[in-house]
């Protein structure tokens, strides 16, 4: 049985923390700028995805700090967070493949007239 897709929140708090483990505000920064402004996570949002996420075992703590008086946590990605992240990213590479030749497809044939 394939895993369910990923939701686009999801998807991209794993895409951010795939090179390093990051905390709250430097998450929500990465993501902005992997959907190019598009989600823009709030506090609660983004606590909320990475209890799920935590809780289907893809993320964990990695570190806590206080920097200048504030705490951070610090996430990171699990090993079966890299194997969802890498089975998601093929499986949406996949589907922009199959909608290009489709997109193709429908240049080439022109419908009848109708």
């Amino acid at each position: 049985m394939k895993p369910s897709p990923l939701r686009e929140q999801s998807y991209l708090i794993l895409l951010a923390l795939a090179p390093e483990p990051l905390y709250g505000y430097g998450l929500i920064a990465a993501v902005r700028e992997l959907s190019d402004g598009r989600v823009k996570l709030g506090a609660g949002t983004l606590y909320g995805a990475l209890d799920r996420l935590g809780a289907d075992g893809l993320v964990t703590l990695d570190h806590e700090e206080v920097v200048d008086g504030r705490f951070r946590r610090y996430y990171k990605l699990t090993d079966q967070g890299h194997r969802v992240l890498t089975a998601e990213t093929e499986r949406l590479a996949e589907l922009a493949a199959r909608a290009r030749r489709r997109l193709a497809a429908s240049r080439v044939a022109p419908r009848p007239a109708g």
